[in-house]
C-alpha cells in the first residue's frame, strides 16, 4: 500500500529519479539533461516507442487516467515534473500525495484553459488582449460588436499551434464560424496590432529564487513558430527588462516550481501583452541549448530538484528553425550532412516515427557573430533541405 507522504522543501540530488509526465521531444531534451547530471528517468504517456521514452530508463505506456498504472509508476520517481499542459489535473492531484509534482495542479489548471489563463493573468495587474466568453452564436454575434466584427475565436481548452482557433473578419458569418465550436466553450478575443511577438522563458525553485533568460523574438508561419532569434536587435533595454518583470511576477503570483514560458505581444502603440503562458519548457527556448550557459531543460531540472538555479548568460547569438515534417519527401529523410557539414550549426532529431507535414520533426541553431548573421544562416540551410514543391 502506498503511503501519502507530506513535504517539506527537499532537494533531489544526482542519482534521484525523475518522473516526466508526456514523452514528447520536449520530455526528450529535458530527459537528456537529467541524465548528463546522473539523474534516473521515467516517462508516463499513452505512447511507447516515443521521443522521450527513448532516452528514458522506462517507458509507462498507459492512459493518465490509469489509476493502477499511475500508483505503480510513483513508486518509482521522487520528484514529478511535466513536458507538456494537456495532462489531466485529477492525475497531478493523485500524484502528489506521494511524491512533490512541480508545478503543481494549480498552475496546470490555470494554463488549460484559455478564460482562466487570462483572468488570472488580469487578476495579477498584468495586460492582456481583450477578451469575452462565449457559449452560442447569440454570444458570439454580441461579442463581435465591440470588436468591430473582427476577432479570433479559440477553444478555451486543449488547443496549441493554432488548432481550435479561428480568425473572423466582417465577411465572415458568425453561424457559419460558430459551427466548429458547438458544445464547447470559447474565447473571443480582441485582434492585436502587434510589430513582433516574443517569449520570456523563467525559471523558479522551491526557495522562491527566479532566473529569466531575455526575451527571444519568434517568427511564424501557417500558426507554428518557425524562428525564434537571440538577441533580438530591435529590444531596448527598457523593453527586455519590462518583459522579464512581467515573466517574473506570473512566475510568483502563481507560485511555480520549475519554468514557464510567457508569450507576450509588443503592440504598434508600444505596449506588452500577454498572449498565452506555458507552464514548462517552450519552443522558442530551444536555442538555450547551444548559445546559453544553462539550457531551459537543464533549468527546468534544477527547479524541480530545488537545486540552485543555472546562469542564463548567453555566449553567443542564435536563430532556431523548426524542422517539419513537410521537409521529408515520402519515406526519403532530407540530407543530414548538409548542417552537419556547416561550423556553428546544430541539428536536434527528435526521433519520431513518421513524418508529416505540419509535424515537428527536429531543429536546427545557427550560432554566429550577430543575430542577425544566425538568422540568415539558419534560413539558408533548412532551404537547402527543402523539397522544392515546399516553400517556407
Amino acid at each position: 500500500m502506498l503511503e501519502v507522504k507530506r513535504f517539506m522543501t527537499q532537494q533531489f540530488l544526482p542519482g534521484s529519479t525523475i518522473g516526466i509526465l508526456g514523452s514528447g521531444q520536449l520530455g526528450r531534451m529535458l530527459a537528456v539533461a537529467a541524465r548528463r547530471l546522473g539523474y534516473g528517468v521515467q516517462v508516463f504517456s499513452p505512447d511507447l516507442d516515443s521521443p522521450a521514452g527513448q532516452v528514458a530508463d522506462r517507458e509507462w505506456g498507459a492512459q493518465y487516467d490509469n489509476i493502477d498504472r499511475l500508483k505503480d509508476f510513483v513508486k518509482r520517481v521522487d520528484v514529478v515534473t511535466l513536458e507538456f499542459e494537456n495532462v489531466p489535473v485529477e492525475t497531478l492531484n493523485l500524484l502528489e500525495k506521494f511524491v512533490p509534482v512541480r508545478p503543481g495542479p494549480g498552475v496546470l489548471e490555470a494554463s488549460q484553459n484559455r478564460l482562466r489563463e487570462k483572468s488570472a493573468m488580469r487578476s495579477f495587474g498584468l495586460p492582456t488582449a481583450d477578451f469575452r466568453e462565449i457559449n452560442s452564436q447569440t454570444e458570439l454575434e454580441e461579442g463581435l460588436v465591440p470588436f468591430g466584427q473582427c476577432g479570433i475565436l479559440k477553444t478555451a481548452s486543449w488547443g496549441y499551434d493554432g488548432k481550435g482557433q479561428q480568425r473572423i473578419t466582417p465577411l465572415d458569418l458568425p453561424g457559419d464560424v460558430w459551427k466548429n465550436f458547438e458544445d464547447q466553450t470559447a474565447i473571443l478575443e480582441e485582434i492585436v496590432d502587434f510589430e513582433f511577438e516574443l517569449s520570456v522563458i523563467a525559471a523558479r525553485n522551491e526557495q522562491g529564487e527566479i532566473v529569466c533568460y531575455d526575451p527571444i523574438l519568434n517568427k511564424h508561419h501557417r500558426h507554428i513558430l518557425d524562428v525564434s532569434i537571440s538577441p533580438a536587435p530591435q529590444f531596448s533595454p527598457e523593453l527586455i527588462e519590462r518583459a522579464k518583470e512581467i515573466a517574473r511576477t506570473v512566475m510568483s503570483s502563481l507560485e511555480v516550481i520549475g519554468v514557464l514560458c510567457v508569450e507576450m505581444f509588443y503592440t504598434q502603440t508600444g505596449d506588452l501583452l500577454i498572449n498565452e503562458i506555458a507552464p514548462r519548457t517552450h519552443n522558442s527556448g530551444h536555442l538555450t541549448i547551444d548559445a546559453h550557459e544553462t539550457s531551459q531543460f537543464e533549468q527546468q531540472l534544477r527547479a524541480v530538484c530545488g537545486l540552485p538555479l543555472g546562469s542564463v548568460e548567453q555566449i553567443r547569438p542564435a536563430a532556431m528553425a523548426n524542422l517539419l515534417g513537410d521537409l521529408w519527401q515520402g519515406k526519403l529523410a532530407p540530407d543530414w550532412t548538409i548542417p552537419l557539414s556547416e561550423p556553428g550549426a546544430r541539428l536536434h532529431l527528435y526521433g519520431k516515427p513518421g513524418a508529416r507535414p505540419g509535424r515537428k520533426m527536429g531543429h536546427l541553431t545557427c550560432l554566429a557573430e550577430t543575430s542577425e548573421q544566425a538568422e540568415i544562416k539558419v534560413r539558408r540551410i533548412r532551404d537547402r533541405l527543402t523539397p522544392e514543391k515546399v516553400t517556407f
